[in-house]
């Protein structure tokens, strides 16, 4: 049984010194990381289509069962809307080729604002994909969790093409008021939408928000423990990415819930020994 977890990134300037040693070159942060948790999601891409050689590093730094959740650029999803974008797709392709298996899925999230009547839009989009990758969408808008006929609409567009629905769980940051910096700021820029624990594939995907408190965020994903395990019992290979609204603890909370399934489910591959923090030196 085969589960990865990780965080949204794979360097964080809390995490120098703490979690990955420091001084350490960029070029070799995420070969830290990578012995902290087994996958990443790819946000970086989202902003703009990574040089072919960036990505080659990626590849270098990680093993090949070491797992990547990569995020289309926003040009595709958001300025254009998954229209007349050939060109900006084959680049972006292209430049991710060298992550090979590394590569768990294709990640498009669209807009709060992309609705129910551009599941069209959608379809037409995910059929022209290539099947060497698998997808993975996530929606904002909130009648894909409001409205059953809207849920099923979507289910159905997913899974005619064996794509993912990735839930964003926030419940547990939206709870109860925010108690410090990063989490106010998080409830003005995360979407507030109901839990969803459905998987449409044998690659379920889950991003959890929790607290900037790591008691909050434990007892919050209480209910993603159950589920993941019977996930796993079913043969499926869940992907779980944890968030809080400062992510200072993130790698360490990621593999506290690798731990807390493996509690369940002791037939779970372990994760890999960190790296340690101290810098190593010739004395």
């Amino acid at each position: 049984m085969r589960l990865h977890v990780g965080c949204a990134m794979w360097t964080h300037a809390p995490w120098q010194g703490r979690f990955l040693p420091h001084p350490l070159p960029p070029g070799e942060r995420l070969r830290s990381y990578a012995t902290w948790c087994n996958a990443v999601e790819g946000n970086t891409t989202f902003y703009a289509t990574p040089a072919r050689s960036t990505v080659e590093s990626w590849a270098r730094q990680t093993t090949p069962d070491f797992r990547f959740v990569v995020k289309l650029p926003k040009s595709i999803t958001h300025e254009r809307r998954l229209t007349g974008v050939e060109e900006e797709l084959r680049s972006f392709l292209d430049a991710i080729e060298p992550l090979g298996p590394r590569a768990h899925a294709l990640w498009v999230q669209l807009p709060g604002s992309f609705a129910p009547t551009d599941l069209g839009t959608l379809a037409a989009f995910l059929r022209r994909l290539p099947r060497s990758h698998r997808y993975a969408v996530e929606v904002r808008h909130r009648a894909f969790f409001d409205d059953a006929r809207s849920v099923g609409l979507l289910e159905r567009v997913l899974a005619g093409v064996d794509a993912e629905w990735v839930p964003f769980d926030t419940t547990t940051l939206f709870q109860s008021p925010p108690t410090s910096d990063a989490e106010r700021d998080a409830w003005t820029k995360k979407p507030r939408v109901p839990r969803r624990s459905v998987a449409l594939t044998d690659r379920p995907i889950v991003r959890y928000l929790g607290r900037d408190a790591a008691e909050r965020t434990i007892e919050g994903w209480r209910q993603w423990i159950g589920t993941v395990a019977e996930w796993l019992r079913e043969g499926r290979s869940p992907t779980v990415f944890i968030h809080t609204p400062d992510n200072a603890d993130a790698p360490m909370l990621a593999r506290r819930f690798h731990d807390d399934v493996r509690a369940v489910l002791p037939e779970v591959d372990p994760l890999p020994e960190p790296v340690a923090a101290d810098p190593l030196t010739l004395f």
